[in-house]
């Protein structure tokens, strides 16, 4: 039985972003995941997620759990039964992949270089930099008891994988994680962004997954406009890794401001 989800209403809200008029987008069953993407569905739950779209920023997003608790979202959808909509939750793949990507970036770097992962789950991707001779690698995440403890002190990098997606609150959910990014700190994180042709896919695009628990569906112009409302830029390495700062540190000088300018480009 899932608990009670804010009852949908017909008439247009603000966007969660930018404030603009955000109109009902359509709905998908709470059962719709990620998995199928790989030609694996579900049994329909018969719970209606309904989702709508900014007509500014095109930022899609869901009211249904706003009320929910931690604990609400545990019971619901961080359960037992979440490895079936994300298999490699519990693997070591991906947090192994990333860790080495991160490894190789800030090699030289590693030794001065305090790393939070926040949202990090169940520290695979931290076990990966600690054993590449990061210092200070720590996880946080308030869904996981382990990892649930508010970690001490700034880091000059915050990653964040998979993780905005799922924030029902984008701005407030980017402004706890930069409560842990030192002055001059970089956020690296991953999300899909809505490909080009979203408006033939609508919600039956595979990243729209309630159960994944994917309440926030950004498009380019959303992200820049969520960051830029705590005063960051972002630069996206491609439609789902993307690093946001203030100021871009010495070493990550190629990124210049024609790189910035580009970034604009694909956002407009």
């Amino acid at each position: 039985m899932i608990d009670r989800l804010k009852p949908v209403t017909c008439s247009a809200v603000s966007c969660k972003i930018c404030g603009n008029r955000a109109e009902l987008y359509g709905v998908v069953d709470f059962h719709k995941s990620c998995e199928e993407l790989r030609g694996v569905s579900f049994l329909l739950s018969g719970v209606p997620v309904y989702y709508y779209r900014c007509t500014g920023c095109k930022f899609v997003f869901t009211e249904a759990f706003d009320q929910w608790s931690i604990e609400q979202f545990k019971v619901n959808i961080y359960n037992e039964q979440y490895k079936l909509v994300d298999p490699e939750y519990e693997h070591e793949v991906r947090p192994r992949r990333l860790g080495e990507m991160v490894a190789r970036l800030w090699d030289r770097y590693k030794t001065e270089t305090r790393v939070l992962d926040y949202g990090g789950g169940n520290d695979g991707f931290c076990a990966v930099l600690r054993q590449r001779g990061f210092p200070v690698a720590v996880t946080y995440d308030p869904m996981v008891p382990q990892y649930a403890q508010r970690p001490e002190g700034k880091f000059d990098l915050v990653t964040c994988f998979e993780t905005l997606e799922h924030m029902p609150d984008p701005v407030g959910g980017i402004g706890s994680i930069l409560e842990f990014s030192a002055d001059a700190g970089l956020i690296l994180f991953s999300t899909v962004v809505q490909p080009a042709d979203f408006d033939q896919h609508r919600l039956n695009w595979w990243y729209v997954a309630p159960r994944n628990g994917h309440v926030s569906i950004f498009s380019k112009p959303a992200l820049t406009a969520v960051w830029d409302r705590h005063g960051y830029k972002v630069v996206s390495f491609d439609d789902t890794i993307h690093l946001a700062f203030r100021t871009l540190p010495h070493f990550l000088a190629h990124l210049d401001s024609s790189a910035l300018d580009r970034q604009k480009t694909n956002a407009a």
